[in-house]
């Protein structure tokens, strides 16, 4: 097992600088505690892409959760956050995992949907040249942190794009993401996204 989160911390610890960073986030809560452990080291923007989200109502709920989120967060905060929206490509999203539907929580659907999302912000962190590509996925404490790591690793290589490693659940980092959800009153999803997710718990 690889500890992917001691990677980031060699990371940062080799920074010179404050790199461009474009942050995957799949909802505020989960963002909550990755933007206020990684901020100090990154200028970060937020990327929500998430057409894995259904129906589309809830898909919107979180997404304006995740923008009052983070206008919060910038009061009295010296450096901002910054957000950029996506378009809701729900329909590429059951392309992508067409065939997979039936798939447990985790598995093979779960891969590819991860894929989908990290690939759309390693090509929009390049096309706006960011430094570095990453996601907050690994808080979840039902989120396979090697897997998505390894998506991530792989995308980098393809795009060459840097990727951030981490595993943001170690260290009481998915507890921290509760209290801060609680901190600034969130909406806190029961399930991932998808309805096939929400049908197979």
């Amino acid at each position: 097992m690889i500890n992917y989160q001691n990677m980031l911390l060699e990371l940062i610890n080799s920074l010179d600088y404050k790199p461009k960073l474009l942050l995957h986030s799949c909802c505020g809560p989960c963002s909550s505690y990755v933007i206020s452990f990684l901020s100090p080291y990154f200028d970060i923007t937020v990327y929500y892409y998430n057409p894995n989200i259904e129906p589309e109502e809830e898909y919107e709920h979180r997404k304006k959760e995740q923008i009052r989120f983070i206008e919060e967060y910038n009061k009295n905060k010296k450096e901002k956050i910054k957000y950029i929206d996506s378009e809701y490509e729900n329909s590429l999203f059951k392309k992508a995992v067409k065939g997979l539907e039936k798939c447990k929580e985790g598995g093979d659907r779960c891969s590819k949907c991860f894929y989908l999302r990290l690939k759309k912000t390693a090509l929009k962190a390049k096309e706006l040249n960011f430094d570095y590509f990453g996601t907050t996925l690994t808080v979840s404490p039902h989120k396979n942190s090697q897997v998505i790591n390894k998506i991530g690793e792989q995308i980098a290589i393809e795009l060459e794009m840097p990727f951030i490693y981490g595993d943001f659940k170690k260290n009481d980092g998915y507890k921290k993401s509760i209290e801060l959800s609680k901190e600034y009153s969130l909406y806190r999803q029961d399930y991932c996204g998808c309805l096939y997710g929400k049908e197979n718990r």
